[in-house]
Order: C-alpha cells, then structure tokens, then sequence
C-alpha cells in the first residue's frame, strides 16, 4: 500500500493508474520548419541533463496557426498522465484552442512517485538528485517549437501543490518564457528570488488545506513515511510579486461566494492588488472550508478525502486558469 497512498499525497487524485498512449513520431501536415500536429494526444521523450524526460501534448480538433501554450505540472508524487486524465483541462483546451501540455517529473521509477524540483524545500526525488526542472521546461517549449508552431508570447504555467510551486519557480527563474501562472494549493518556496520581469498571477489555495498549510510551517508527513515539508506562507509568496511590480500595499475584493449544495460551508474570496507596473496583474483566489484536491474535481474514495479534505465544485481550477492567463502576453 505505500506506493498508492504516497503517489496521491501531493497530487490530489483520486487514482493514478492511467498511462499515456504509446510515443511515436509527430502526426499531422508541415506548416513552415514546424510539423502541425493532428488535434489528440501525442507523447514525446526529451532527452535533458542526462536524463530521458516525457510529456504529453493534447491538441485541440480547432487550433489557430500560433496557439498559445498552457503548461500544466502535475503534484508531488502524480505523473503526467494522471493529471490530464483527471484536471479537467482537455475540455478548456477544446473550447480554448491552446495546446494543453503536460510534463512529467522526475522519480525512483519511471512512471510514478515523480516530483519537481521546485525550491529549497520541495520535493523528494527531484530535489535531493537537484533536477534542472527549470532547464527541462525550457527544454519542453524548444522541442514543442520544433513539433507545431505556437505563440511564444502566451505561454502560461499552472500547477498543482508540488506543480504550484515549480510554476513559481519557473516564473522567478524563467520570466522571459512565460505571460502568465497559476498556482493551485502550492506556496512559492525559492531562495533569493530574480525574476527580469514581473510575471502575472493568479494563486487559488484554501486557508484550511491540510496538506500545503496556507499559513505555512511542517506540514504532515507523506503517508507510510516520516518525510515531510515545511510550507512557506502563501501571502509572502504573492507579497513578493505585488511588490515587484510596485502594487498597493492591501487588495481589493473583486467577488465574494458561498456554497451551496455539496459545497456548503464552503466559501471564496476573490482578491486582487491594484496599481502593478507595466500591466502585471496579482490576484488570489482564496477558499474556505476546502482541503488540498485541484478545485472542480470530485474525489469520491473516503481515503483519498481523509488525506485531501473535501472537494469543491464552487470553482473549476483548470477555467479559472485559462480565463486568467489568456488575459496575458509576455
């Protein structure tokens, strides 16, 4: 049992069995250097740092000729695949028309308990081997370049816990690669922090997640194990970026919403600083009531709910992406 409860601590899913089609050449007609790929799934290695690396790419059945990118990192312990079987973003890709793509981390096996190396505190495997996950990314976007033609300017990063915080360090490290992030219950953890370039934001946690703690500090260990993460605060994390680019020092409340259903008790507050420079944007989405699984996505085991706390429908993690970042250009 203790692969199965560990692969689910930090990804929030409610299985982790699902394994991406076979890898095979690009499918589709040339357009330029680049090969436009057929809409569907494609899986591509990557050969990076001495490793062999893997993602996924859906394209949508209507793509423009430049789409824009959304890159989606799955949790600590997740893979790639089980993240695009269960997140929900494939059918905001399909309405959207962006390449929805999904790296995997890095692990002890090759398609499970995998990890980013994220920060100076997160997580596991990829942190104590220190995986250039910043350089893999990049590495990604280049390769992606080669396969289809995309809008180097949209290029957006969300993530979930383990993923929420490597999508900030890209964001920190990587500035001139990407519009836009979206963390989803995951709090920046980078030292020293240099980003060229205020990037956009929009971080969705609940205060009574019980897994990456809102307000930081050790959080539970990983199941079957001793192991465990000290989280930073969520707030020092958004603080940064608002003063980066120059915001007001207290938000303003853009809406306000309480549950209803299955949600009740539940509650959010949507926040945002004003007065960022040169169009940068920091807005919060901060829930009540909700534990650690990606926002809209239902999780029916009582085990997995035990570990993760309750679910919520009152927001869709993988729209509330898109709507955001697509505001953006780099």
């Amino acid at each position: 049992m203790l692969l199965p409860l560990a692969m689910t601590l930090l990804c929030g899913c409610p299985s982790a069995g699902s394994q991406p089609s076979p890898v095979g050449p690009p499918i589709g007609d040339a357009v330029g250097d680049a090969v436009r790929l057929a809409a569907g799934d494609h899986v591509f290695l990557l050969a990076h740092d001495g490793r062999d690396r893997r993602y996924i790419v859906h394209v949508p059945s209507s793509v423009a000729e430049q789409p824009a990118v959304m890159i989606a990192l799955h949790g600590g312990g997740g893979t790639a695949a089980q993240f695009k079987d269960e997140n929900g973003l494939d059918a905001v890709s399909e309405r959207g028309g962006f390449l929805a793509v999904y790296p995997d981390g890095t692990g002890p096996l090759a398609s499970a308990l995998l990890t980013w190396n994220a920060g100076f505190n997160c997580c596991g495997y990829a942190l104590d081997q220190d995986v250039d996950d910043v350089g893999f990314l990049e590495a990604v976007l280049d390769d992606l370049a080669d396969r289809m033609a995309h809008d180097p300017d949209r290029v957006y990063v969300t993530g979930h816990s383990n993923g929420a915080i490597m999508a900030y360090r890209f964001a920190a490290e990587a500035s001139d690669r990407v519009a836009a992030i979206v963390p989803v219950a995951g709090a920046m953890a980078i030292e020293d922090p240099s980003p060229s370039r205020g990037v956009p934001v929009l971080h969705i946690h609940s205060v009574d997640d019980p897994r990456a703690l809102y307000h930081g500090g050790e959080g539970p260990p990983f199941p079957a194990t001793r192991r465990t993460v000290v989280h930073e605060p969520v707030t020092a994390g958004l603080r940064f970026w608002v003063d980066l680019e120059g915001g007001d020092a207290e938000p303003v409340e853009l809406a306000r919403r309480t549950g209803t259903g299955r949600d009740r008790g539940q509650s959010l507050v949507h926040i945002r600083w004003e007065g960022c420079s040169d169009g940068g944007v920091v807005e919060h989405m901060r829930l009540h009531g909700v534990g650690h699984g990606w926002p809209g996505v239902r999780v029916a085991r009582p085990l997995f709910r035990r570990l993760l706390g309750p679910p919520t429908s009152m927001i869709d993690a993988s729209e509330e992406a898109w709507t955001f970042a697509s505001r953006f250009r780099r």
